[in-house]
C-alpha cells in the first residue's frame, strides 16, 4: 500500500491531559492541488464534537498563493531593512537588549543575502508596516514552498473553514491556524498578522511584534473558524496543536528548519524534496471524555 493511503490511528494526550491529538499525516500538498488528501483521511477519523485544526500553508498553496521572489529586484530600502535593520540592529543591538528569543537572534545574525529580495516582496505587497518586522512578516511562509517561491496567507480563510466543515460533514469546529504569535495586554489580544478571528486585533505588523515583547505571548494565531468561537478556547486549541507540531522531527517552521531537515538551501528545494518527508498539516483534537474507543 502506498504510504499516502495509510491512515494513522495514533492518539497523543495533550499536556493538560484533557484532549487527545490525532495527527493527519499526508504527502506534500502541491500548488493548486485540492485539500482532499488531508480531508479524506480526516473524514475517516473525525467525530462529532471534535476540533479540526489545519495549518494555513497547505490551504494557501492549494489556492496557488505563491510568489516567485526571484522576479523581484532589490532596492536600497529592502537592503536597509534586511541588512542594517533586521540583521545588525535587531540581531546585535535591540534584539538582545529587549531579550527576544535566542533562536530568533541567531537566525537574524545569519540572514542570507536573499533576505534583501524577500524584504522587497514584503514592501511591495504589504508596505512598511509589515516590512519593519525583522522576521516572519505578514504570515509569509518561506519554509514550505519549492525553489524561490514563498506562500502568502490563504484567501478568505473563513470561507475555507466553513467549506472544510461541510466536506467533513460532522458537528465539529474547524480552525485555520498560523504559528505567528498572538499577544495579550490586559484583556486585549493582538497580532501582527493581516487577519485573525474576531476578538484578536489584527494587521498591526511591526507594532504588534515590538509591543508584544513587553506583553504575554499567547502562542499561535487562529486565522479563521467555521463558526463563532470564544477567543480563549480558540487560542487553547491552536496551542495544543502547535505544542504537538513542535515534537515532530519533520516540522519546518522556518527556512532554517527546512535546510536542516532536507539538507538543502531554500532555492534548491524541489517538490520532490518536499514530498520525500511525511507532513502533518492538520490534527484532530478531541476531548478525552468524547473518545469512546480509547
Amino acid at each position: 500500500m502506498h504510504k499516502d493511503n495509510i491512515i494513522s490511528k495514533k492518539k497523543i494526550l495533550s499536556k493538560d491531559g484533557d484532549y487527545l491529538i490525532i495527527p493527519i499525516e499526508t504527502k506534500y500538498i502541491s500548488p493548486n492541488e485540492s485539500l482532499n488528501p488531508i480531508l479524506d483521511k480526516a473524514k475517516y477519523l473525525i467525530k462529532d464534537g471534535d476540533f479540526f485544526v489545519i495549518a494555513e500553508t497547505p490551504i494557501a498553496i492549494s489556492q496557488g498563493r505563491l510568489i516567485n521572489e526571484s522576479k523581484y529586484k532589490p532596492s536600497f530600502k529592502s537592503w536597509f531593512l534586511a541588512i542594517v535593520w533586521s540583521k545588525y540592529f535587531w540581531g546585535y543591538i535591540l534584539g538582545p537588549l529587549i531579550k527576544i528569543k535566542k533562536r530568533t537572534i541567531k537566525n537574524l545574525r545569519k540572514l542570507p543575502k536573499e533576505s534583501i529580495i524577500h524584504k522587497e516582496v514584503v514592501l511591495k505587497l504589504y508596505g512598511w508596516k509589515h516590512a519593519l518586522k525583522p522576521a516572519s512578516e505578514a504570515g509569509i511562509d518561506l519554509s514550505n514552498a519549492p525553489g524561490n517561491y514563498v506562500s502568502l496567507l490563504p484567501n478568505d480563510p473563513q470561507k475555507v473553514a466553513i467549506e472544510i466543515k461541510n466536506y467533513l460533514n460532522k458537528n465539529i469546529k474547524v480552525l485555520i491556524v498560523d504559528t505567528d504569535a498572538t499577544y495579550k495586554r490586559k484583556n486585549k489580544y493582538f497580532t501582527g498578522l493581516p487577519i485573525a478571528i474576531d476578538g484578536i486585533d489584527s494587521d498591526k505588523g511591526f507594532l504588534a511584534y515590538f509591543l508584544g515583547q513587553f506583553c504575554e505571548n499567547i502562542g499561535s494565531t487562529p486565522l479563521a473558524s467555521s463558526c463563532k468561537i470564544n477567543v480563549e478556547d480558540a487560542l487553547k486549541i491552536a496551542n495544543i496543536s502547535e505544542d504537538y507540531q513542535k515534537t515532530l522531527a519533520s516540522t519546518m517552521s522556518t527556512i532554517h528548519d527546512a535546510k536542516k531537515i532536507l539538507g538543502l538551501e531554500g532555492s534548491k528545494i524541489t517538490l520532490d524534496h518536499l514530498n520525500s518527508i511525511i507532513h502533518t498539516p492538520a490534527v484532530i483534537i478531541r476531548k478525552v471524555d468524547n473518545d469512546f474507543d480509547s
